[in-house]
């Protein structure tokens, strides 16, 4: 009798675990930078937008050796970048925009030309959700809006 009351009660966990939906995070508007010929890293970037609390923990992609999230900080008017070892932040439900100039995608010595109009594949890693995989169109960046000029 303990045993069937045990096999009922694992099956009723198992049953909730099941109907939870499985924790989500969405990706929006994947592109990489065109690099020079022979450069060493390329910059990606993508905003995502997570369910949950959640972050962006790793990148592969097959285009490169490997990816690493980064980030960018001025320091004494100096940029520096350092990888984020922990991963980025993903706050429930607010977008995360990775973007020139600010935390981003670095794809380490590339196998294939960053040129524009290139596709570089890449697979989001994340603490709870499931992998995204995204497919980044090489670019130029958009220009900013100039601010001031009237005809």
């Amino acid at each position: 009798m303990k045993t069937l009351t045990l096999l009922g009660v694992c099956a009723a966990a198992l049953a909730l675990t099941a109907a939870a939906p499985a924790p989500k995070v969405t990706a929006a508007d994947a592109w990489c930078r065109p690099a020079p010929t022979g450069a060493m890293a390329g910059g990606c970037y993508v905003t995502l937008t997570a369910g949950v609390d959640d972050r962006l923990v790793a990148v592969e992609t097959t285009a490169a050796a490997r990816g690493e999230i980064h980030t960018m900080s001025m320091d004494g008017g100096v940029m520096r970048m350092r990888k984020l070892a922990d991963g980025l932040a993903l706050p429930a439900g607010k977008a995360v925009a990775l973007k020139p100039g600010a935390d981003h995608i670095m794809v380490i010595g590339p196998k294939i030309a960053l040129t524009e109009g290139a596709q570089v594949p890449l697979t989001l890693k994340f603490q709870k959700a499931k992998p995204v995989k995204v497919t980044a169109v090489v670019k130029m960046p958009p220009k900013p809006a100039m601010s001031g000029m009237h005809h």
